[in-house]
């Protein structure tokens, strides 16, 4: 992936953004992230999981929420697309995690609303469920305990 990370810097622009700007093209770039091709989609989620740490929490945590929020509306298809995506990458490259504050990413989920939390965690359930026995082992090693208990897995 050589070149500038222009996907990370449209994350880092849309955290900054106040609600209304942020959730509508927020929602339009993870619409198109399906119509990408498999190498864009893995460039996309790097860069992201490269540029989330270096986002002040507070905004970060309000693009998070905005991205979870959007997410638990998303047909389950795409969700789970979206979704395993992110933990095949955080399955081959574990130390990505490092640098993120899991137990405010924790509280953000927390936070939502309770049929959210259910269809999210419903998700991440069933693609954990559906791994191969080596990347499941190695992914709930990444999963801290208490985020565990709240997504039953």
């Amino acid at each position: 992936m050589a070149g500038e990370n222009f996907a990370g810097n449209i994350i880092i622009n849309l955290a900054s953004l106040p609600d209304f700007l942020r959730n509508p093209i927020l929602k339009k770039r993870m619409i198109e992230f399906f119509s990408l091709s498999e190498s864009e989609k893995t460039e996309i989620i790097c860069n992201a999981l490269e540029a989330g740490p270096t986002i002040p929490f507070l905004n970060f945590a309000k693009l998070f929420k905005s991205w979870l929020e959007i997410l638990a509306t998303l047909p389950a298809k795409q969700r789970e697309e979206l979704f395993l995506a992110y933990i095949k990458e955080t399955v081959q490259a574990p130390q990505k995690l490092i640098a993120f504050n899991i137990d405010g990413i924790l509280e953000i989920f927390l936070g939502l609303q309770q049929k959210e939390k259910e269809v999210l965690s419903g998700t991440i359930r069933q693609i954990i469920d559906s791994l191969d026995g080596e990347s499941k082992r190695r992914m709930m090693i990444v999963i801290p305990e208490n985020a565990k208990r709240h997504l039953n897995i």
